[in-house]
């Protein structure tokens, strides 16, 4: 197996144990033949070349040029082997600190090895779970690799992941090749919204590294959180417990800065996910016939969720956090565009200053009125 960043795992999380682990998990995808499996790839590749000049068209946004960004169709443990290549760049900062302090205590250097590879081995089974359910990614903070190449300066990558895709189709009996191009079209928007908008990546890492800068987690306490969310997996939650009970992986928060950050991260996240369902809505009628039947079949597999382990899972991994980031999102995109047009709404996109905020997300008159009086005066 290909050691990931290159060399031998250690410290807090074995990484190469989490993908060994992800890989010997992760369900077989939907049964396909050889030849299917091709057709799948080749035209997932094509959809999301035509998704490009669609959502550009569609949003005026980075018209000029190409994207330098590559499209990988993946399968499951490729979708792994791209993540955790992910979360060891930006953790680095957080886990370098957390084993330092480990380090120093007593044993350290004997529970850090012992440590990593338990947390290895439990984030590889919460990634096998989560490998089976995403359709598409783009990676903002991907590494380049031998395996998985990345954009120059930093760029990162977009992925499909070709088998969860088929799966879905098939599981919402929609037409497949609308579903494909449709699902392209939403991965294609947050492409679009990092290449055409060159300080978002920058501000986005700036803001994550601050949060974690002010993280003072006991290194037990975040190694916790991660067995819960395994034990899920194993066995669901125990009989009596609320389904409020417990807190997400992002609610370890003990600051007032670290509160702070994490709604400013909100906001962006919410516009983000909101302005590709905008992004969508508005092209798939022009180019997606059966867009109106495969928004409301999506629609409800969203909202219904499924087994009591996935919504115990959703709450502690802070999915469904993300479930309302796009409802809420999507709300302030379309509010806004309708009160100052596609060129209006793009000033969103001008500087940090011009993001809104999470109270700005729930009421987008309030950021019309900051943005478009501030630079209309």
């Amino acid at each position: 197996m290909t050691s990931i960043g290159g060399a031998a795992s250690t410290g807090m999380v074995d990484w190469n144990l989490a993908v060994a682990t992800a890989t010997r998990l992760v369900r077989p995808g939907p049964d396909v033949s050889r030849d299917e499996a091709r057709e799948v790839v080749a035209e997932l590749r094509r959809h999301a070349k035509a998704s490009e000049a669609h959502v550009r068209g569609f949003t005026r946004m980075g018209t000029e040029g190409t994207h330098d960004t590559p499209v990988l169709v993946v399968d499951r443990p490729g979708w792994v082997r791209a993540n955790v290549a992910g979360f060891r760049e930006v953790l680095k900062p957080l886990l370098d600190k957390m084993q330092e302090r480990r380090g120093s205590g007593p044993g350290g250097a004997v529970l850090g090895a012992v440590g990593g590879k338990v947390t290895g081995v439990e984030l590889g089974m919460l990634l096998s779970f989560l490998s089976s359910r995403v359709l598409g990614q783009y990676e903002t903070f991907a590494p380049a690799t031998r395996e998985l190449p990345a954009g120059e300066n930093g760029g990162g990558r977009l992925l499909l992941v070709a088998p969860n895709i088929v799966h879905v189709e098939r599981e919402l009996d929609v037409e497949p090749h609308d579903f494909r191009l449709w699902v392209c079209l939403h991965e294609e928007t947050h492409r679009t919204q990092f290449t055409a908008v060159p300080w978002l990546r920058d501000h986005l890492e700036g803001e994550i590294q601050s949060f974690l800068a002010e993280t003072e987690v006991d290194p037990m306490t975040v190694l916790e959180r991660i067995r819960e969310a395994a034990q899920s997996l194993a066995g669901g939650r125990p009989e009596g417990e609320e389904e409020d009970e417990g807190r997400s992986l992002v609610e370890i928060v003990q600051t007032p800065a670290q509160r702070e950050i994490l709604a400013r991260l909100t906001a962006v996240m919410s516009l983000l996910e909101g302005h590709a369902d905008f992004v969508m809505d508005g092209v798939g009628p022009e180019v997606v016939a059966s867009v109106g039947e495969i928004r409301e079949k999506f629609q409800q597999r969203r909202a219904k969720g499924a087994s009591r382990l996935d919504l115990a899972l959703r709450k502690l991994l802070g999915l469904d956090a993300k479930l309302k980031q796009y409802r809420d999102g999507e709300r302030f995109v379309r509010a806004v565009v309708e009160q100052v047009g596609m060129d209006g709404f793009n000033r969103v996109w001008t500087s940090p200053n011009t993001l809104p905020t999470k109270t700005e997300i729930a009421k987008p008159a309030d950021w019309v009125a900051r943005v478009h009086r501030k630079t209309e005066s």
